[in-house]
């Protein structure tokens, strides 16, 4: 497995931005999809968005237009930018690799709140 370190969570008022970063500690993510999960209290791990290795992208209905997912593979780092942040947004992040099994990060909380 790869270990995944996720940065950029936080407090931000509805309406707001923030950008989450993820990266992986060995050179072995080219060829592999990654992406970012998000789990709110009492509901299910929900795929947020994630991107190929060609840099092809796929988002949930709900954050399509509001996030951007972007990949460095030399830096073996991928980002999502969070755009017109709602209070549902509000969840746990989590980064994953589609090794196999998959790799997970430790999880970033995200609040979105007035």
């Amino acid at each position: 497995q790869v270990q995944l370190v996720e940065s950029g969570g936080g407090l931000v008022q509805p309406g707001g931005s923030l950008r989450l970063s993820c990266a992986a500690s060995r050179s072995r993510v080219s060829g592999l999809n990654m992406g970012w999960y998000r789990q709110a209290p009492g509901q299910q791990r929900e795929l947020v968005a994630y991107i190929t290795n060609a840099g092809r992208t796929n988002y949930a209905d709900s954050v399509r237009g509001r996030f951007t997912i972007t990949r460095d593979n030399a830096k073996m780092t991928i980002d999502l930018q969070m755009n017109s942040l709602k209070s549902e947004d509000t969840a746990v992040y989590y980064c994953y690799i589609n090794t196999f099994p998959i790799s997970w990060g430790q999880g970033t909380q995200v609040t979105v709140s007035s």
